[in-house]
């Protein structure tokens, strides 16, 4: 069988660090060709990765290239844009997170999937963490019960990505930590409730760290200057009702006057409950009367969530497996995420 020949579009950190290990561990892959507007990033990928051609716009890359998929590691504004343009010519997709910048955009791309039949998948990572896949069998199994409420956030010190740059910039990322980091961690929540259909949100935004020039040194690619855009929100709250009757709050920031970067998944269910801070995870249940905690422990694996959700994106377009992330959840998440940032605006309960 010959190789999947995959375009990168996008060669700045998300594709080197995330994205690119994925790639090239994939027997079935081939990377043929990178593009990014910036010549000088474009040429450092294709040499790095043995990639081997160059492009600087998008389209050239769709029009000259005999692609079987694309990979989409850009600015969040483009996402949609490229994501369409690539179904369109029966590409298929897949796209670094979050989905698009507002929901109609999100609803194009579910619309451009569906007329192509071509796989758009959009970057879950963290629902492929081994505690996050024991966690989706142990709740389907039913031993915690109905889940009717928790909490979910990331919430960073310092720590605010490319200050003064396109993270920060509304126009091109649509937003801050809600849509950087927010759109991790609700995913992950939802999809271990069951994905309920939520019914209401309510949300607040904060700035008030644009112009620190701190980063923590724990962080890789934080920068901490002054200067440039800063329009964005350093932190987020909020609260989402679903229409069964479950609960969701929501706390992310890149900034605020905490002890240290936090990573944190609470569910509360009937039978037992569950604590996920930064990738420990802890059960809370009762056996024979007695109550217990539960601590699994999970093989080492040098495969990060981004690596095991690439992998799953190509068995998907070689149909070996059906994707268990579709479309129809980035139109939901970002109507979401769209409706806090409006709550915030409003100061009032936005309905779905």
């Amino acid at each position: 069988m010959s190789k999947l020949k995959i375009g990168i579009i996008g060669a700045g950190n998300i594709f080197r660090h995330a994205h690119a290990p994925g790639w090239l561990s994939h027997p079935d892959v081939e990377l043929v060709a990178v593009c990014d507007a910036n010549r000088a990033m474009a040429d450092a990928a294709s040499a790095d990765f043995d990639i081997a051609r160059v492009y600087t716009d998008y389209r050239e890359l769709l029009e000259q290239e005999e692609l079987d998929a694309v990979g989409i590691s850009t600015p969040n504004l483009f996402h949609s844009e490229i994501s369409i343009s690539a179904l369109s010519r029966g590409i298929h997709v897949f796209c670094e997170k979050p989905d698009a910048i507002d929901p109609a955009e999100a609803r194009k791309m579910a619309e451009a999937a569906r007329q192509s039949g071509k796989v758009l998948m959009v970057m879950r990572n963290n629902r492929f963490t081994p505690a996050s896949q024991f966690m989706k069998k142990y709740i389907n199994s039913g031993a915690m019960g109905e889940i009717y409420t928790g909490r979910t956030g990331w919430i960073r010190r310092r720590g605010i990505p490319g200050q003064g740059g396109w993270f920060t910039t509304k126009s091109l990322s649509g937003g801050g930590p809600l849509i950087d980091l927010g759109v991790h961690m609700i995913d992950l929540a939802i999809w271990l409730m069951g994905n309920p259909r939520p019914l209401s949100v309510s949300g607040s935004t904060y700035t008030k760290f644009a112009g620190t020039t701190i980063a923590d040194p724990e962080l890789k690619q934080v920068t901490g200057q002054s200067g440039g855009t800063f329009d964005v929100e350093d932190l987020a709250t909020g609260f989402i009702r679903f229409q069964n009757g479950a609960t969701l709050q929501i706390e992310f920031s890149w900034a605020s006057n905490i002890e240290q970067e936090s990573r944190f998944l609470e569910l509360r269910g009937t039978l037992a409950g569950c604590s996920l801070h930064n990738d420990e995870l802890k059960l809370f249940t009762e056996i024979e009367q007695v109550l217990c905690d539960i601590v699994p422990r999970f093989p080492k694996t040098n495969e990060s969530g981004h690596h095991l959700n690439i992998r799953h994106f190509v068995e998907c377009v070689l149909g070996r497996e059906e994707p268990f992330i579709t479309p129809e959840y980035g139109v939901d998440m970002i109507g979401i995420l769209s409706a806090i940032y409006e709550s915030a605006e409003t100061q009032r309960e936005v309905r779905l």
